[in-house]
């Protein structure tokens, strides 16, 4: 699904800053989680090693999205990675005695979509220790994904990929951008309610002919056959299908 982007599209406006990141291999699946979604502002904080965008690990675990780490930025301090940035949502599944307010992804998203013009940052912590204190206090919002309370640890790009997925999923929810129909699977034309009744008549007929239907005690089984078929909705190349093999067991009883 190809949205259009612009200068003032969520998916120019949201910036994806790491901070502390100890692997590139996580990195690498930040990157490959946010091309996925339409997203390409990556920023790292500090990170462990300093190849850290062209790491073998990254470039491996980014699987395609080699792009987002090239175009990445790298900043010593989170102040220079939140440049022009005018909304910063920090992300945590530790709350804070002292944090701004508590808010979950699709919540997040909604504001990005509705409410806010400038450009956001999604700020995301170690894997090992998550954001410091500092942080989570001097941002706007604190996103905490409500996950099984028994164990709520989310690897970093899984975190990723949930906001981003919210965050397309909202912008999706209110573009005009028609979604084309897919290419994937069988696309037949569905069957008309004549086409199907003519199909239940000659399957009926066939049923009866092996002696699987007994018309003087039909009981329910042409009712639950019609509501089995009914849930399938029916194309015109299926009724046909059906009766065919009607036909040859017709055809092979005469």
């Amino acid at each position: 699904m190809n949205l259009p982007i612009s200068d003032t599209s969520v998916f120019s406006r949201l910036r994806i800053v790491l901070v502390d990141t100890s692997h590139p291999g996580n990195i690498g699946a930040v990157a490959r989680a946010m091309k996925t979604m339409g997203f390409s502002d990556l920023r790292l904080v500090n990170p462990r090693f300093d190849d850290a965008l062209t790491n073998p690990d990254a470039i491996a675990f980014a699987s395609g999205a080699q792009d987002i780490l090239a175009s990445a930025k790298v900043a010593d301090k989170i102040e220079e990675a939140l440049v022009d940035c005018h909304f910063v949502a920090a992300v945590s599944a530790r709350l804070r005695e002292f944090s701004p307010p508590v808010i979950a992804p699709r919540e997040f998203a909604d504001k990005l979509v509705n409410e806010i013009t400038q450009t956001v940052a999604l700020v995301f912590g170690s894997e090992r220790y998550g954001l410091p204190n500092d942080i989570v206090m001097n941002s706007n919002v604190l996103i905490n994904v409500p996950a099984n309370p028994d164990y709520s640890s989310l690897n970093l790009a899984q975190a990723v990929q949930i906001l981003a997925y919210e965050c397309r999923m909202s912008a999706v929810a209110n573009s005009a951008y028609v979604v084309p129909k897919s290419e994937v699977g069988f696309q037949g034309e569905m069957a008309s309610l004549e086409q199907i009744d003519g199909m239940y008549q000659h399957l009926e007929q066939a049923l009866v002919k092996i002696n699987f239907l007994d018309p003087q005690n039909p009981k329910k089984l042409m009712p639950r056959l019609k509501r089995l078929f009914s849930r399938a909705q029916l194309e015109v190349e299926e009724v046909n299908i059906i009766r065919g093999i009607s036909k040859r067991i017709l055809d092979r009883e005469s």
